[in-house]
């Protein structure tokens, strides 16, 4: 068994276009958007009657892919995660970006908040993390060397 290669991350959201809207400003692009429904996709999450739509968003150099999903059924039965960055299963994205000020003051424009400061690591990196859609934890990372 090999495994080739990370197709993707997916990402529950309640607003698609925001979410889309959000990840664009950090400079991804958008593959492209279906709705899925029927016995295939029931099958595959375990769940009956799902109707949902779907947006695909690639990293410029086309290695990394983010899924974005909105549910229409069935209804979801708990909220999305809030917990602080150090609980055990909270899943963060991180990007590397060309310049983490500028990044920041673009996103929070889409609503992103910032978790905790802009810290540096040495002459390495300045990195922070922000809340984006559905509440996901995104880091970014910008390399100063």
């Amino acid at each position: 068994m090999t495994i080739y290669r990370m197709d993707h991350v997916g990402v529950v959201v309640e607003d698609l276009a925001a979410a889309i809207a959000f990840f664009v400003e950090l400079g991804l692009e958008l593959e492209g958007e279906a709705a899925v429904e029927g016995e295939w996709v029931d099958q595959l999450l375990g769940l009956d009657g799902v109707r949902a739509d779907i947006a695909v968003v690639r990293t410029p150099d086309g290695h990394g892919r983010v899924e974005l999903s909105t549910f229409h059924a069935p209804a979801a039965t708990s909220p999305a995660p809030r917990a602080p960055v150090n609980t055990p299963g909270i899943p963060r994205l991180t990007f590397v970006v060309d310049d983490v000020d500028a990044v920041l003051e673009r996103l929070r424009a889409h609503g992103a908040e910032l978790v905790g400061e802009v810290a540096e690591y040495g002459d390495i990196y300045r990195y922070c993390y922000v809340r984006g859609p559905a509440g996901i934890i995104i880091g970014l990372v910008e390399e100063l060397r």
